[in-house]
C-alpha cells in the first residue's frame, strides 16, 4: 500500500516542467535556456513584458510548439508532444492569449468543437448543449448554447473560451490572459473556479498583465524578462512592487493627469444620444447620455460590463448607428458621416477588439500602421513609399513597438506590441479627438505606462483624449474626469482626486475590503 501511494502526486509536487528550454526564431532568441515547474494543486503565476517569452513558452509547454533545445518533462519522464491535441491527450489544456473561436458557430458548437459527445446516432447535441449550459452558468453567464459567439460581446467570448477549456477533464490547465475582457465580477467567478479545480489536484499556469489581480490567485511567481526567468518566490514573500522590478527594473506608474494648460473648447460632442442594440430588442444600451470632451481633456470611461461603454465609442466612431442624438466635432454635425469620413475629419476610435477591428493579419506592421492614413502617400494614383516608411519609422519610435521593423509580418508581435500598433496607427491619422476601448487590454505595466505618456503628451498638444477602462486603477492615472456609466447611462462624475472605492461603489460594484 505504501509503494502506491509513493506513486500519486502529491499538492505541491512538479508535474510538468520545462528544462533548459530555448526557442529560436531566426536571428531572435525567444527563450534563452527556461527551467519552469508548473505543481499540482497551486496555481503558478507567470509574470513578465510583451515579448518576454512568455506566450512562447506556453505554446511548448502545451504542444501548439516544439522547443529548439531543452526537454519537456511530465510525471518526471521526458516527453515531446507531437501536437496541442496530443498535449491535451496528456492532460494539458491552454487557453490562448488570442480568442481562436468561431464566431459563426454557437456557443455550444465552439466548446465541442473537435471532440464532439456522441451517441448511438451520432453526435448528441441535447447533451452537448446541456452541458454547455452548465458550463457558461458556472462562470457567471445565463447565456443560450444556440447563440452564435459572433452575436456576443467580447467579455462573453472569453468567457466560451475558458468554458471550452474547462470542459476537458485536464489535469492541467494554462491561462494565458484569461481576464484581459472580463469585469471585476466576471473575474471572482474565474478565480471561484480556479480555486475548485486546484482542490482537486489541478495544476493551473496563470499569465496576467493585470498584476494586483493576479497576485490575488497565486501560490507561485515566476518572472521572465527577454527569454530568461529573473526571479521565483512563493506568494507570501512578493508583492506588486517586487512583480514589477524583476519585470522592468523599475517601479512604474501609470503616471498623472497633465497640468500646467488651459482647455480649449469642446472638440467632441455628444448630444441626447441613445442607441439600440438589435439583439436586445428595443431596449437601449446607451440612453439620452451628454457628453462634452474639451481639447486637451482626457476623459476616462469607467463602468462594468454591460454598462454601454463600448456601444457608446462605437457609435460616436460610425460603428453602429444612433436612435437618437447628435455627434458634433469641433461644431461641426458628423452623426451621418461613414468611419473613413469621421477619421478624416478628426475623429478616430482604437477598438476593443484588435485582432477582429484593428489589424489586418496578412499585412505587415508598415501596412497596418499606415492603413489609416494611406490617403496621405497617393501622388498621381501611386503610394510614395519614402514618406510611407518615414510615417511607420516615426511611429515605431513613438509607440515603443518591439518589432524587426515595418517589413515584419504582424502575427510576428506580441499580442501587447500588436496593441500598440493599432494605437500608433489611430495617432498617425493626426486626430483631434482619440477615443480607446480598453487601451491596455493584453498590455504589460511598462507599455501601459508608455501609452498613458504618449496620450498625456498629446493632450496637452491639444489632442482631446477620452478613453474606457474595466480597471479602476487607470481611472486613477492620467484621467482629468471621470465617468461612470450604468446601464447605459452616466451615473456619476469624479476628478482626479476620487477613491477606488467611490468609483466602483456608483458603477454597482461590490467593494472588496483590503
Amino acid at each position: 500500500m505504501s509503494a502506491t501511494l509513493e506513486l500519486i502526486p502529491r499538492i505541491g509536487e512538479t508535474i510538468l516542467a520545462a528544462r533548459n528550454v530555448t526557442k529560436t526564431y531566426g536571428n531572435t532568441r525567444a527563450l534563452k535556456g527556461v527551467d519552469f515547474d508548473i505543481r499540482r494543486g497551486s496555481v503558478t503565476t507567470l509574470f513578465g513584458e510583451n515579448g518576454a517569452g512568455k506566450s512562447t513558452l506556453m505554446k511548448i509547454l502545451s504542444g501548439v510548439e516544439k522547443p529548439t533545445s531543452g526537454a519537456i518533462e511530465l510525471d518526471g519522464h521526458a516527453v515531446s508532444f507531437a501536437s496541442s491535441n496530443d498535449a491535451r491527450d496528456h492532460g494539458i489544456s491552454i487557453i490562448h492569449q488570442e480568442l481562436s473561436l468561431a464566431p459563426n458557430l454557437s456557443v455550444r458548437d465552439n466548446i465541442f468543437m473537435g471532440r464532439e459527445i456522441r451517441g448511438p446516432r451520432g453526435v448528441d447535441f441535447a447533451e452537448e448543449g446541456r452541458q454547455a449550459l452548465q458550463l457558461m452558468k458556472d462562470l457567471g453567464q445565463d447565456v443560450d448554447p444556440l447563440t452564435n459567439v459572433e452575436d456576443l460581446r467580447l467579455g462573453q467570448q472569453q468567457i466560451v473560451e475558458i468554458a471550452r477549456a474547462l470542459s476537458v477533464d485536464s489535469r492541467i490547465l494554462i491561462m494565458d490572459e484569461p481576464t484581459s475582457a472580463l469585469s471585476a465580477s466576471e473575474v471572482d467567478v474565474l478565480f471561484r473556479v480556479i480555486r475548485d479545480l486546484t482542490s482537486r489536484g489541478v495544476a493551473i499556469v496563470y499569465i496576467s498583465h493585470h498584476l494586483e489581480e493576479a497576485l490575488h490567485i497565486t501560490d507561485h511567481a515566476v518572472v521572465l524578462r527577454d527569454g530568461t526567468i529573473t526571479a521565483r518566490a512563493d506568494a507570501h514573500e512578493i508583492d506588486l512592487e517586487w512583480v514589477v522590478r524583476h519585470m522592468v527594473g523599475d517601479n512604474f506608474d501609470l503616471g498623472s493627469p497633465p497640468l500646467g494648460y488651459e482647455f480649449g473648447p469642446p472638440i467632441l460632442s455628444i448630444e441626447n444620444l441613445t442607441v439600440i442594440d438589435p439583439a436586445r430588442g428595443v431596449t437601449p444600451v446607451v440612453s439620452n447620455l451628454s457628453l462634452d470632451v474639451r481639447a486637451g481633456e482626457i476623459v476616462c470611461l469607467y463602468g462594468l460590463m454591460g454598462a454601454g461603454r463600448t456601444e457608446l465609442l462605437e457609435c460616436v466612431a460610425g460603428r453602429a448607428s444612433a436612435a437618437e442624438g447628435a455627434i458634433r466635432l469641433e461644431g461641426q454635425d458628423i452623426s451621418k458621416l461613414s468611419i473613413g469620413q469621421r477619421i478624416g475629419a478628426g475623429l478616430a476610435l482604437v477598438p476593443e477588439d484588435r485582432q477582429r477591428d484593428g489589424l489586418v493579419q496578412t499585412m505587415t506592421v508598415g501596412r497596418n500602421i499606415s492603413l489609416a492614413s494611406i490617403r496621405e502617400f497617393v501622388e498621381h494614383l501611386f503610394l510614395s513609399s519614402p514618406r510611407e516608411r518615414g510615417l511607420v519609422q516615426e511611429s515605431i519610435a513613438n509607440v515603443c513597438i518591439k518589432t524587426a521593423g515595418g517589413e515584419a509580418m504582424i502575427g510576428s508581435l506580441s499580442g501587447g506590441n500588436q496593441q500598440k500598433v493599432v494605437i500608433g496607427k489611430i495617432l498617425a491619422t493626426n486626430p483631434r479627438a482619440i477615443m480607446l476601448d480598453e487601451p491596455s487590454r493584453g498590455i504589460d505595466i511598462g507599455a501601459k505606462a508608455e501609452v498613458f505618456r504618449i496620450l498625456a503628451e498629446r493632450a496637452r498638444e491639444g489632442l482631446a483624449v477620452i478613453y474606457s477602462t474595466s480597471e479602476v486603477s487607470e481611472c486613477l492615472s492620467i484621467a482629468h474626469r471621470i465617468i461612470v456609466m450604468r446601464r447605459g447611462r452616466i451615473v456619476a462624475q469624479f476628478g482626479p482626486d476620487a477613491t477606488k472605492d467611490e468609483i466602483m461603489e456608483a458603477s454597482g460594484e461590490a467593494v472588496v475590503a483590503e
